[in-house]
């Protein structure tokens, strides 16, 4: 399913071909932490990329620069022609592009299921609240927890908010979803919603990038792995040959480790 955007015209075919994401050489430092060394990553129009790596490699980092959430001090990012760099314009238009999914889930406790994901619509997009309503009821039927429209965050078990937060997302008819660790917070009999509503989004083509441990996910799900690691990305290839043979040593540790875990 694809809601066009309001106000939305048609992408010239050179805009469909290039990267809908383009980092070149970015550094980010926290006070003297370099937490980002000279990262260069291309994202295409409707690729999947799972980004794995030890805590502390600047995996969540890396996507939360994407939508300036963190401002990074060298390099580039430009988005969907949008270059982060030169100032709020570009970034306000960059942020009503991309839709993010945390750890925590972020709803507010004073708003029903439903009006959380009307509220954004109608703040930055100036949806009028008949047709943010029906946005919210056709994502939340879209990940399969209409049924919840009327109750609040707190009445919902943590699988549950997450969609719900998934489905706000989904409001602003983002052209990328990002996702940071979106299922560490839950319980294990939880995790498996949350992933079939990712799946989804997947299989309808929509571009992601998923900050996860969730192997199985990214062996079934991406287009690419990336593995992080002190700042770096160590390797990145699809799947099947990242899985079966990691070429770097430490790519190699990491995944002894977590699969054997």
């Amino acid at each position: 399913m694809n809601l066009a955007p309001c106000g939305s015209t048609e992408t010239a075919p050179a805009a469909e071909q290039s990267p809908i994401i383009a980092i070149s050489g970015l550094q980010k430092w926290y006070d003297s932490f370099h937490a980002l060394k000279d990262i260069d990553l291309d994202v295409q129009r409707g690729e999947r990329i799972v980004i794995c790596g030890p805590s502390g490699s600047g995996k969540s980092t890396l996507i939360r620069c994407i939508n300036s959430l963190e401002r990074y001090q060298g390099g580039r990012i430009v988005v969907d022609g949008f270059d982060l760099g030169e100032g709020e314009k570009s970034i306000d238009a960059v942020r009503g592009e991309v839709g993010m999914v945390f750890q925590q889930f972020n709803l507010f406790p004073h708003l029903t299921v439903k009006q959380n994901c009307m509220l954004a619509p109608m703040r930055v997009r100036g949806i009028a609240r008949d047709r943010a309503a029906e946005l919210a009821m056709t994502y939340l039927e879209r990940v399969r927890i209409a049924e919840q429209a009327e109750k609040y965050p707190a009445e919902l078990s943590g699988g549950q908010q997450q969609r719900v937060a998934i489905a706000r997302a989904l409001c602003m008819n983002p052209k990328v979803m990002l996702f940071d660790e979106p299922t560490s917070a839950l319980d294990p009999e939880m995790v498996k919603e949350v992933l079939d509503t990712m799946v989804g989004l997947a299989e309808d083509g929509m571009t992601m990038l998923c900050v996860t441990h969730e192997m199985g996910f990214a062996r079934s799900v991406a287009d690419r792995v990336i593995f992080m690691d002190r700042g770096e990305i160590i390797e990145s290839d699809k799947p099947g040959p990242f899985f079966a043979n990691p070429k770097n040593p430490r790519t190699q540790a990491f995944l002894g480790q977590l699969l054997h875990h």
